[in-house]
């Protein structure tokens, strides 16, 4: 029997002697800035999450990164546009919870939810809050729930598209407390708190990324968070379960895919870039700060992951009759 060191080392060169003719480009890559997409508007949870990863790339590939926001239809726009650039990983896209879902509220892809993109790897997670104006009469989740069995059909909530991870949020609450909120698409998460707090909507639905500030600045109220435990970032608001409908739990995640057909050993390399920037004290701090946890995970383990969350979600969204609106 080889022993294990020696079956790895006779792995990693047998590995290195088929890349022999393209780790020349993987090494030298990036040579100019790699375009990072976002699918929502500036000053949400996947722009700030973007932002703040791109300065740690930044020191690493010796380019700046280069953000460019394209809001719209739950990240269709965005996703679209990633698959009709060359796999060279000078073009890639952070997206969010909704990306494998929207198979299931647009009929109609332009693109192959898995076949048209590479995974390279699930950044973070996140538990979402669901937030009201400081000067909401409506102080917790049950009273909120109460008005909406009173008066159906009364309330809605404001979350960032289709699809997202807001949006399942929102629905599987109307679905296991049994009660009606109406859901309004916005272009991202910061459009829809900024309607609630101008109270031009009752509720909004958020990763916490995109509320911690607002939070701060006492411009909102948090009623419940929609993970199955607390969050360390807000020890003091209670889950969603913990309000009353137990078995409740969401979450919201951060992916980085790249177009189908990007190289092997590219796809390695901004894989380990990447594993290094969720190191970076900087990135963990802000990481921290926003309430999430990073991940880090491999890109055959990323692709598992958003299958299995296929998976998980179809049955839900088909017994809630969800649509796309």
């Amino acid at each position: 029997m080889i022993p294990r060191r020696a079956f790895i080392r006779c792995t990693l060169a047998a590995t290195l002697f088929s890349l022999a003719g393209t780790t020349a480009y993987a090494d030298s890559f990036p040579s100019k800035p790699v375009r990072i997409l976002v699918p929502y508007a500036a000053g949400g949870a996947v722009d700030v999450l973007a932002r703040t990863l791109a300065q740690s790339l930044s020191k690493t590939w010796g380019q700046q990164p280069v953000i460019e926001n394209r809001p719209g239809a739950g990240g269709i726009i965005a996703s679209q546009a990633l698959t009709q650039s060359a796999p060279d990983g000078y073009t890639l896209i952070l997206v969010a919870s909704g990306h494998p879902l929207n198979q299931f509220f647009y009929p109609k892809l332009p693109y192959d939810t898995f076949k048209d993109f590479t995974a390279i790897s699930e950044i973070a997670y996140s538990p979402l809050a669901i937030v009201v104006s400081k000067s909401s009469p409506v102080k917790n989740l049950q009273e909120l729930l109460a008005t909406a069995r009173e008066k159906p059909d009364s309330l809605s909530y404001g979350m960032s598209g289709n699809g997202t991870s807001a949006h399942l949020a929102g629905e599987l609450l109307n679905y296991m407390a049994k009660v009606k909120i109406q859901s309004i698409p916005y272009k991202g998460g910061a459009p829809a708190l900024t309607a609630v707090i101008a109270g031009e909507i009752p509720v909004s639905v958020n990763p916490l990324p995109e509320v911690v500030g607002q939070l701060e600045g006492n411009a909102v109220r948090a009623l419940a968070v929609t993970t199955a435990q607390r969050s360390k970032a807000l020890p003091d608001v209670p889950t969603v379960a913990e309000a009353g409908i137990p078995g409740y739990d969401a979450s919201v995640w951060w992916g980085f895919l790249g177009p189908a057909g990007m190289a092997p050993d590219l796809v390695a390399r901004i894989h380990a870039d990447l594993a290094a920037a969720l190191k970076d004290p900087v990135v963990v701090s802000a990481l921290d700060k926003m309430g999430a946890t990073p991940v880090g995970n491999s890109p055959k383990d990323f692709d598992a992951f958003m299958r299995a969350e296929a998976a998980k979600w179809e049955p839900v969204l088909k017994e809630a009759n969800i649509k796309m609106q």
